[in-house]
């Protein structure tokens, strides 16, 4: 059972288990005297959208109304189109692929006191990025007790990374999170070796 704001969720696992929990919900929803509207329940669904992400039996997924907003999205001419651009991708970095990697081009037209100069490094990046998202991953959830794999790739200016696990059933692994930023000054200057224990520092503080 998830609350989010005025949205209640009865998720579960198998369909035996779902008759138990929405008995549950409903039970307390009498102990406190609330009502449900029927119109704007659904029973029975096997996928739905959740805080702008679509959740499924599947994973977890990118809703493609978002997606849609961001391909349709002409290239931006002006520092604030910029910024408004990154932070839709910023909404959805978990599912991106060394997002700040591919966003480097665009971030150079962020710093001060710089006319912005739409190059082709710069529209090279703005569709890569929508190329990416005509086929974004679904993550899916960890399961106990199996060994998760962490993938680390580290740029001159950038690091990424990718956690995932094997799937039981097609031995084939599974993208968990992605995760990835942008190097300090500092960091920009530190040896390849040096680097890498930066970035898995890093990345397991917030993983």
């Amino acid at each position: 059972m998830v609350t989010l704001f005025h949205d209640m969720i009865a998720k579960s696992k198998e369909g035996e288990d779902h008759l138990v929990n929405l008995k549950r919900l409903f039970d307390r929803l009498k102990e406190y005297k609330l009502r449900l509207n029927p119109a704007k329940c659904t029973f029975g669904a096997r996928s739905g959208k959740l805080l702008g992400f679509v959740v499924s039996e599947r994973g977890i997924g990118v809703d493609p109304d978002k997606v849609k907003a961001i391909k349709e999205l002409p290239p931006p001419s002006s520092v604030r189109e910029v910024r408004g651009f990154l932070g839709r991708l910023n909404y959805i970095a978990r599912f991106i692929a060394n997002l700040t990697d591919k966003c480097q081009p665009l971030f150079r037209l962020l710093r001060k006191n710089v006319a912005i100069e739409w190059d082709e490094k710069c529209q090279k990046a703005f569709d890569t990025i929508k190329a990416y998202l005509v086929q974004p991953p679904v993550l899916v959830p960890p399961t106990p007790g199996r060994p998760l794999v962490l993938y680390l790739t580290v740029r001159r200016q950038s690091l990424g990374c990718m956690l995932g696990q094997e799937e039981e059933s097609t031995h084939t692994e599974r993208a968990i999170y992605y995760l990835s930023k942008k190097f300090t000054d500092g960091e920009s200057n530190y040896p390849e070796i040096e680097k890498m224990c930066c970035a898995l520092v890093w990345v397991m503080q917030r993983l």
